[in-house]
């Protein structure tokens, strides 16, 4: 890559269900582009109907990197995500293609965007300590975390534990805020220009399709899903079992939940965290927000405009 031209990247960002998937690939297609996934549950294999990936046969002879690369109970950070993703940004532009950056995980893209300072090793006795505790007296980590680093406690959703007990663990080992240690030792991407699509529907409307895709997983065999791994020794700890729609599913498996009462809980949950979604992606700097669905012509046309506008790319149209 030439150090002194920036390459542009498109980014699509926004809540589950709005469409996300569809704009990308309409984006790739036009600027001749491959689609690197920054979604954290589409990076394990043989978790399918749950995360929505799109099937292989309908991304349109779009490559798509950083899917089905993890063995469910593998454990994955977002420092190795930006490290990986940020290889396969170098390698599609070394091709000479155009990258597009597509999901609704947050963090992984602010990872991928700004870096991550390297901060101390894991301290597996003082996590094993903070997560007996937390056993013991639920949500009890969380309030200490608050105290400690209000502005951890305040990103951090109360019953996320695993970033709970690091931003804990991060607190104890250097004396500082891990928000204040966030700002140093960062490594931000260089030799890209990110264009931020945002998607953002109108909330009742992204709710009935929330809903929707909650029946439509269900139907399609997400239970069923869910016994073919634990039949294949995929553990009940692995992290994606711990994802809207799996936690469910496993429940019904385990007996503590019916078909309906996981449905109506996933589609409860799935619009909370749409919500918490786009709170964070509001806090996102240059967002070109887009009012409506990815699968919407018109939205498709405005985000095709403005990345064309900041990037001067050509249309493979």
């Amino acid at each position: 890559m030439d150090g002194n031209a920036l390459i542009s990247l498109p980014i699509v960002l926004g809540p589950t269900g709005s469409g996300k998937s569809e704009l990308a690939i309409k984006i790739a297609q036009a600027l001749g582009g491959e689609i690197v996934n920054c979604d954290s549950l589409q990076l394990y294999r043989g978790f399918n109907i749950g995360t929505a990936k799109v099937p292989a046969d309908l991304r349109q002879g779009i490559p798509h990197h950083l899917i089905d690369i993890l063995d469910p109970a593998e454990l994955f950070t977002a420092g190795q995500y930006a490290r990986m993703a940020r290889e396969a940004l170098a390698q599609i532009a070394r091709r000479g293609r155009a990258p597009v950056v597509v999901g609704g995980t947050g963090f992984y893209l602010r990872a991928l965007l700004e870096g991550l300072f390297a901060g101390p090793s894991r301290d597996e006795s003082i996590r094993t300590r903070f997560q007996d505790r937390e056993r013991k007296r639920p949500g009890s980590l969380h309030r200490i975390l608050s105290r400690l680093d209000p502005a951890a406690g305040a990103r951090i959703h109360p019953n996320d534990t695993n970033k709970t007990v690091r931003a804990l663990e991060v607190r104890l080992l250097e004396g500082k805020p891990i928000t204040v240690l966030f700002e140093k030792g960062r490594n931000p991407l260089s030799g890209f220009h990110p264009v931020k699509l945002g998607l953002d529907p109108p909330r009742n409307e992204l709710y009935e399709r929330i809903n929707a895709r909650a029946v439509a997983m269900f139907q399609r065999g997400l239970v069923d899903e869910v016994r073919q791994l634990l039949a294949a020794g995929v553990p009940m700890t692995a992290k994606p079992f711990e994802s809207l729609g799996y936690k469910q599913a496993l429940q019904v498996v385990q007996g503590l939940l019916t078909e309906q009462q996981a449905l109506e809980s996933t589609q409860l949950e799935t619009r909370r965290y749409a919500k918490r979604q786009l709170t964070w992606f509001r806090r996102e700097a240059e967002v070109h927000w887009l009012h409506g669905f990815g699968d919407d012509v018109r939205m498709q046309d405005e985000a095709l405009a403005t990345v064309v506008e900041a990037s001067g790319m050509q249309r493979h149209l």
